[in-house]
């Protein structure tokens, strides 16, 4: 008992579990800034729809479409590509890639500089 609680109060561990925890709740809020501030506006601009519910129906469900929404073919048992999904998923990835990148770029740009001894 004594080394894993040695173990799980290391510096490392405790960094990893608040990285974590942070991450999950960063991820959260990127993907409410994608469903609730990007896509609506990109909505808007292909005629009012709702982007989540760009599908293809791939095979008709009982009873036969058409359907309403996403959720009504899904009920039906139909089979849907779900591409409009993917495509929000695909947004807050990227929004996730650039924070990161440029998070990256300016922490080493920091240690570069304090490394020269420049403040």
């Amino acid at each position: 008992m004594k080394e894993f609680r040695e173990f799980a109060l290391k510096g490392d561990v405790l960094d990893l579990a608040i990285g974590i925890i942070l991450g999950a709740n960063f991820n959260a809020i990127v993907n409410s800034l994608v469903q609730d501030i990007v896509m609506p506006p990109l909505g808007m601009l292909l005629g009012g729809a709702d982007f989540a519910q760009f599908d293809f129906l791939l095979k008709q469900g009982i009873p036969a479409g058409p359907y309403g929404s996403l959720e009504a073919a899904q009920g039906a048992g139909a089979v849907t590509l779900n591409y409009g999904a993917f495509i929000s998923v695909l947004m807050s990835f990227l929004i996730i890639a650039i924070v990161l990148f440029f998070l990256v770029w300016g922490i080493n740009r920091f240690r570069s500089r304090l490394e020269e001894g420049v403040p």
